[in-house]
């Protein structure tokens, strides 16, 4: 299978930043590590062996992406505002310097954003604000209210990081259409804390006229094996 590893200095972060790179040509697929990962996660967690076949056969094309959960919501040191400044230099780094890395190497015209658990929010986030650049979005396990994530404080700066927020107040029609072009996918476990803020947000957005599909599975289902079945299925077809 092919393979690589690039790094470069983001200007939007101001810091080193690494993508790994699996297979080589079809569909393009941005994954996002969850809160203990890094972008080598999905690479230790064989989920490039899980979509073995897909990479294989240049249907899909893996792009694995670092966080900078550090220096964001995770560094509780700092203020809640300037957690959700950095992730938006985090969104403009995707955007501005992952994005056009991807288009380089693949022309292929289509993106699928994909990640677990606090990967999801990154995938759902990063497809929700930037809807012209992700065709496919799958969040599986995820939590789409950052404010969970602040102890309930928001501003404009948590507010624009805030999908569950930004998407109830969402009215222009051209960001809407784009938004109706796009295949949304959530996945939760019926016995996840996150359960009830994705139904919230998939009738959010079925009430604007954004179709999407949430799909819920008995139990916890918040767990690697779980997560390994449903990217196969909403990527290539597969139970």
């Amino acid at each position: 299978m092919h393979q690589e590893q690039h790094r470069w200095h983001s200007p939007a972060l101001g810091r080193e930043m690494d993508v790994l790179v699996f297979g080589h040509g079809g569909a393009k697929l941005l994954v996002f590590p969850t809160t203990l990962g890094s972008y080598r996660e999905w690479h230790d967690r064989h989920m490039h062996r899980v979509l073995g076949d897909h990479l294989e056969n240049g249907w899909v094309q893996m792009y694995c992406v670092d966080h900078a959960h550090g220096d964001s919501w995770y560094n509780k040191t700092i203020h809640p505002g300037t957690r959700a400044w950095r992730h938006l230099q985090y969104d403009r780094y995707l955007r501005d310097e992952v994005v056009p890395f991807m288009n380089a190497r693949n022309p292929t015209p289509f993106t699928i954003a994909a990640g677990a658990s606090f990967g999801a929010y990154h995938a759902v986030c990063f497809a929700f604000r930037n809807p012209t650049l992700v065709n496919r979005v799958i969040g599986m396990s995820g939590l789409y209210d950052i404010t969970q994530m602040t102890g309930g404080y928001s501003d404009g700066n948590v507010y624009a990081c805030n999908p569950s927020a930004f998407m109830t107040n969402e009215h222009d029609p051209a960001r809407i259409a784009a938004f109706q072009r796009q295949d949304i996918i959530f996945t939760i476990g019926r016995g996840d804390p996150s359960y009830r803020n994705n139904e919230e947000l998939s009738a959010t957005l079925w009430q604007k006229g954004i179709g999407n599909a949430l799909r819920v599975t008995e139990g916890h289902a918040h767990d690697w094996p779980y997560w390994e079945k449903t990217i196969r299925r909403y990527i290539g077809g597969h139970d």
